[in-house]
């Protein structure tokens, strides 16, 4: 299909605009109104469906930046969405009315680290909603065809956003290598946790012990996955010979006291984000007893297995979900978690 053919075909019903949440500065959230981007061959016209709130978009609309990264112009937030194929360009093999969920990553596909299968890592890529590059929290986008996955009818597009925070937690189990049988500390019980806690339990750990410091979330948690649960603000955690550690918080205290319940030749990964640099690692008990410290950076390969393991009901995509706001409430979405401590994963639906 040419863009002459996609501009003949916006004046039958498909949009050549869109209405999408721009984050200008901190606290300065609008709608407006944007073109959509003329439909090239390899791409595809997406309606969304839903959109998850993340912590990064949380911060860029609190501070106008995420870690490192600063909003240097007006941009589109949103990096989690779903929802249904409108049209496709000539060269792409996806019908449209598809429900589909989007990759948000855009790795370059050609560098050798991409030509390795570790794409995440790619050196030259961008990401949906981290500035400059727009996001997903419009009622159109035009994305590329291999960023899309099919979801089955067992997974709504209008949940169907919560399939990348569970992409997240698949890589983060991943990494961290847990197998049946393995003893396993989950720190921090925000939606990633939750998920690899669910996740980790599918790969069959014997034991799931997620801690916190809010009794909300830590009762989510003994539902869906963990063996125990601890309130690490009112009990001493007393765990010993664990044998990995899969941080979710972002907390230094929780990455350094979880690092020393491990077993000798344990693992510990970290996925929640970390400071550019870290005091109090205890690297001499690391050293001491060989356990392995790496990290997870988002997901390579993943999506396929998450949306095998929720639609299949062994991970419980709708115990993460708590709000749901229209975009218009965008602003109000992405404070709902602050204001409201019970909030875990929210949505944004069209």
């Amino acid at each position: 299909m040419t863009t002459q053919t996609i501009h003949t075909a916006a004046t039958h019903g498909l949009p050549v605009a869109t209405e999408g949440a721009v984050l200008h500065a901190a606290r300065d959230l609008r709608i407006e109104h944007k073109p959509l981007a003329a439909l090239g061959p390899n791409d595809v016209l997406v309606q969304m469906r839903s959109g998850g709130i993340c912590g990064s978009d949380m911060h860029y609309y609190a501070e106008g930046r995420n870690g490192t990264n600063e909003l240097r112009q007006p941009t589109v937030l949103g990096h989690e969405g779903a929802g249904v194929v409108l049209a496709t360009g000539a060269d792409t093999s996806i019908a449209a009315g598809t429900a589909v969920v989007i990759e948000p990553a855009l790795p370059c596909r050609t560098c050798p680290t991409c030509l390795s299968g570790r794409y995440n890592l790619c050196p030259a890529g961008t990401c949906f909603g981290s500035p400059p590059t727009d996001g997903l929290f419009a009622r159109h986008v035009v994305v590329p065809e291999a960023a899309l996955h099919e979801l089955p009818a067992s997974i709504p597009a209008e949940i169907g956003a919560a399939i990348e925070p569970l992409a997240v937690a698949v890589w983060a189990v991943e990494r961290a290598q847990v197998q049946a049988g393995h003893r396993v500390l989950v720190t921090g019980a925000g939606p990633i946790g939750l998920l690899v806690a669910q996740v980790a339990a599918a790969k069959g750990a014997s034991e799931i012990v997620v801690t916190d410091v809010n009794d909300d979330r830590l009762a989510v948690a003994a539902r869906f996955g963990a063996t125990r649960t601890v309130n690490t603000a009112a009990t001493a955690l007393d765990l010993q010979d664990m044998d990995r550690l899969i941080e979710c918080s972002g907390n230094t205290r929780a990455l350094s006291d979880g690092i020393q319940t491990l077993a000798p030749a344990a693992r510990a990964t970290v996925v929640g984000q970390a400071r550019p640099t870290v005091d109090g690692i205890p690297l001499g008990f690391l050293q001491r007893y060989e356990i392995d410290l790496v990290t997870a950076f988002r997901y390579a390969h993943a999506f396929p297995r998450a949306i095998e393991l929720a639609s299949s009901g062994v991970v419980d995509l709708r115990s993460i979900i708590t709000s749901t706001f229209p975009l218009e409430d965008a602003a109000a979405a992405l404070t709902a978690p602050v204001s409201d401590p019970t909030n875990l994963k929210v949505l944004i639906t069209y």
